[in-house]
């Protein structure tokens, strides 16, 4: 196994980052704008909500150019977000990549099973104001031309993963900020799970906000290249670490 991957410090929302018809996979968990102080994009991650959705709407149709026409992309976002108001933050997403002209595919619905708060202090004992409490997230499934592709070969995912993954409810754990020393980090299974299900071996997996570069070892790991974008030069430091502990020192 070779590990071809490459991390570019650079902005997502231009399109000239990469070329066209780049990746035939994008994995990736953008900025959920809901106040968290991400090093570098915190400007991004705070904004009005219009300009959010504006920021959304420019990504995705940057991932549509730089996606193959077989290509297929998966986007994990919360279900919804109470940040400036209550917004169904997966609906949002999914209505601004079909109006980009990606396809539908599927919702998954990602069960964390590690939310600590359990009350819903906002009526207490009293149907006045009560608070819903999301433990899941989603994995939104999208394709750019045409779902089927071609003769099956280079396919890695067992027979069990495909039986088990092709629910559209999938139960693990999230992953520790702490432990990966990212604001927020998603656990490998995702990415995992996503690559295995939606692309061959040999193939290019992108993720645009590449973070600690969960999504790049992943694809590493399992015999796929490597795209990540990620504008905090420090994050850039961080994935190229992680992908040599986990990934190249196993070369070796």
């Amino acid at each position: 196994m070779q590990a071809d991957y490459k991390i570019f410090n650079a902005d997502c929302l231009k399109k000239t980052t990469l070329p066209a018809n780049s990746c035939d996979l994008i994995v990736t968990s953008p900025p959920y704008n809901v106040g968290m102080a991400y090093d570098g994009t915190g400007s991004k991650d705070s904004v009005d909500y219009s300009e959010y959705l504006k920021f959304t709407r420019n990504w995705i149709r940057n991932a549509m150019y730089w996606s193959r026409d077989e290509g297929r992309m998966c986007i994990n976002v919360a279900l919804d977000t109470s940040k400036f108001g209550k917004f169904p933050l997966t609906a949002y997403v999914t209505q601004i990549a079909l109006k980009s002209g990606w396809k539908y595919f599927a919702t998954i619905i990602w069960n964390e099973g590690n939310i600590s708060r359990r009350t819903a202090w906002g009526s207490w004992k009293s149907a006045s104001a009560p608070h819903i409490i999301s433990p899941v997230e989603t994995v939104i499934v999208f394709y750019k031309r045409k779902w089927i592709r071609g003769p099956y070969q280079n396919d890695d995912i067992t027979k069990t993963e495909l039986n088990n993954w092709t629910t559209k409810l999938w139960s693990f754990n999230g992953e520790s900020a702490k432990r990966v020393g990212h604001d927020a980090p998603f656990p490998r299974e995702l990415p995992r799970r996503c690559i295995k299900l939606f692309s061959k071996q040999g193939e290019t997996i992108l993720d645009p906000f590449t973070g600690s570069g969960t999504t790049l070892i992943e694809a590493l790991l399992h015999n796929r290249k490597a795209i990540g974008i990620e504008m905090e030069e420090r994050y850039c430091q961080l994935a190229n670490k992680r992908i040599s502990e986990n990934v190249l020192e196993k070369l070796l």
